[in-house]
């Protein structure tokens, strides 16, 4: 696999945020199996206002200031 990383993001509804990849793929994922699979990690992640809240970095979407993230190569092979 060739690395990847996201280059935009935008919110689109409850859990969900449309990605584009550096390799122009563009889908969008669906957040809430990764929210409520992995407490208590991502529990912050079930407030939608503090989801809603993320930023991107260099390579992919973070929140709580950097210190919560996914990879962008597991955010690529959901869809």
């Amino acid at each position: 696999m060739e690395l990847v990383w996201i280059i935009d993001a935008n919110y689109e509804k409850e859990y969900k945020l449309r990605l584009k990849f550096n390799d122009g793929k563009e889908s969008v994922v669906d957040f809430c199996d990764i929210i409520t699979k992995h407490l208590p990690l991502f529990a912050p992640l079930q407030n939608e206002e503090v989801f809603r809240n993320f930023k991107l970095d260099d390579w992919t979407v973070t929140w709580l200031d950097g210190r919560l993230d996914i990879a962008p190569e597991y955010l690529y092979n959901i869809n």
